[in-house]
């Protein structure tokens, strides 16, 4: 029998705040000093209705204990047990040092830690990462989390139509925690495929730009922007044919999972994923219409709001569809 990494259990943290769009559109009002979009135009174009607000004094590393006390608690494991805590995220507390750091202080783990990111595939990524370190002997249970506080890098001021599209991808955002427990398996179950892939030539299609050496003080590059319509284009050009690949590698048929989690950034985008992809809507655990656009805790929630609801559990394959600025693709496929 091969050996596989398990997953013991993945769980989520939610803010209690609610924003809904219609608020969203008052606030940009608020800030644009005399530009209003058009009522209703944001659920519209982006099929979410609300999304999840952290308070003001909520880190990412707060909702992303949050999550793993929930999943530790879940798989009656204790802090101390855990051999490795990875922060796989896109968001972080501060440059230095990782966040990792931090949320080992608040969380109580007393191991190695460190942050893992690649935009929206961080999570994906760092459970890769957890799974060859757990098969190569060097861990036996690792801890991976994600905190995402997207809501503080919106740019509400837009002062005309232009400026409204290119803040739009933070009108979407909202913000989560996630957290998933590996170890080894003792039976079949468990990670039975896995693929990775960048196409990096089109890193800057979206971007926050700030806190890095290219622009390491200026505020108006502390916002996430982007180029929305050619990021959507350039996906479906680029991923389709390797989902395709994977899955002819794998031996798979979308059929032949139970759910499909695919990260999430607006309903039209979805939708153009499905049918440029083939995989079947039902099968697709839909997170983007109530939460927004979760960036790297987009998936693991997923995960874990279908096995809250027993839609998916013990002896279900599911699959995971990672997409990330950059170009990154990650296609994870687990029987649970």
């Amino acid at each position: 029998m091969a050996k596989r990494v398990r997953l013991l259990g993945v769980a989520s943290a939610l803010p209690e705040s609610i924003r809904s769009s219609a608020e969203v559109e008052n606030l940009v009002s608020h800030h644009s000093g005399g530009f209003q979009p058009r009522a209703g135009s944001i659920e519209a174009l982006s099929g979410i209705r609300e999304r999840r607000v952290a308070a003001g004094h909520v880190q990412c590393s707060d909702l992303a204990v949050q999550a793993c006390r929930r999943v530790l608690a879940q798989a009656r494991v204790h802090a101390e047990d855990v051999d490795l805590l990875i922060f796989a995220s896109a968001g972080q507390d501060l440059a230095e040092p990782a966040t990792a750091n931090i949320v080992q202080a608040k969380l109580g783990t007393s191991c190695p830690v460190f942050d893992v990111k690649n935009a929206c595939n961080s999570f994906l990524n760092g459970m890769q990462l957890a799974e060859s370190l757990i098969l190569g002997g060097a861990c036996r249970t690792v801890l991976v989390a994600a905190g995402e506080v997207s809501s503080r890098a919106i740019d509400w001021k837009a002062r005309d139509l232009s400026e409204f599209w290119r803040n739009f991808p933070g009108y979407t955002v909202g913000d989560a925690g996630a957290a998933a427990l590996l170890a080894q398996g003792t039976d079949e179950r468990g990670i039975i495929f896995r693929q990775f892939h960048s196409i990096s030539d089109h890193w800057d299609l979206m971007t926050v730009l700030g806190c890095g050496s290219m622009h390491p003080r200026a505020v108006e590059h502390t916002y996430l922007r982007t180029n929305g319509t050619r990021l959507k284009d350039v996906f479906i050009e680029l991923g389709v044919p390797i989902l395709e690949r994977a899955m002819r590698d794998a031996g798979r048929r979308f059929a032949d999972f139970r759910r499909i989690f695919v990260h999430q950034v607006s309903i039209p985008y979805l939708r153009d994923m499905l049918a440029a992809t083939g995989i079947p809507e039902e099968l697709v655990e839909l997170t983007v219409v109530d939460l927004g656009n979760m960036a790297a805790a987009s998936i693991p929630v997923a995960m874990a709001q279908a096995m809250e609801r027993g839609a998916v559990g013990p002896g279900d394959r599911v699959m995971c569809l990672g997409l990330a600025s950059g170009i990154s693709v990650g296609i994870m496929m687990i029987d649970l």
